[in-house]
């Protein structure tokens, strides 16, 4: 884990996604939503809170990404009917880590991707915190040199 590692923050807004991801370790993503494709090292994901009521509207897992393939909707999830010929990128890693403490949504915002960095992730309390852009996480070579 590398300070300037990406993260990409992605939403679960149904259960079953959030249990794909922890029982079969992959998440998906629609392409028409990354026309540029994946360029993470990091899957973070955010549980929606209309999903997850109480245990929701925070970053509360993420994993290092392994793999990342395209496939359409009817491939990943058969038994849905709806937008079947969608393609989707299935990020693959090996398994979810739980963030403790959890990214809380303060103050509450609506959230699609974030993109970030492993330090700010790995140190962030509030969502806010993902787009921080204090000295230390800017200039980086001149505070790993010891100024």
């Amino acid at each position: 884990m590398y300070a300037d590692d990406r993260v990409l923050v992605g939403v679960v807004k149904r259960v079953i996604d959030f249990e794909i991801a922890r029982q079969q370790h992959w998440y998906r993503i629609p392409r028409r939503q990354m026309p540029r494709g994946i360029d993470a090292e990091y899957i973070a994901l955010f549980l929606s809170a209309s999903a997850f009521g109480e245990e929701g509207g925070a970053i509360a897992a993420f994993a290092r990404i392994t793999g990342v393939e395209l496939a359409r909707r009817r491939d990943l999830l058969p038994e849905e009917g709806t937008r079947s010929e969608e393609l989707y990128y299935k990020v693959q890693f090996r398994h979810l880590i739980e963030k403790d403490p959890p990214i809380a949504n303060e103050p509450k915002r609506s959230i699609s991707f974030i993109r970030t960095t492993w330090d700010r992730f790995i140190s962030a309390d509030a969502i806010p915190d993902l787009y921080s852009d204090a000295p230390f996480y800017v200039d980086r070579l001149y505070y790993a040199l010891g100024n």
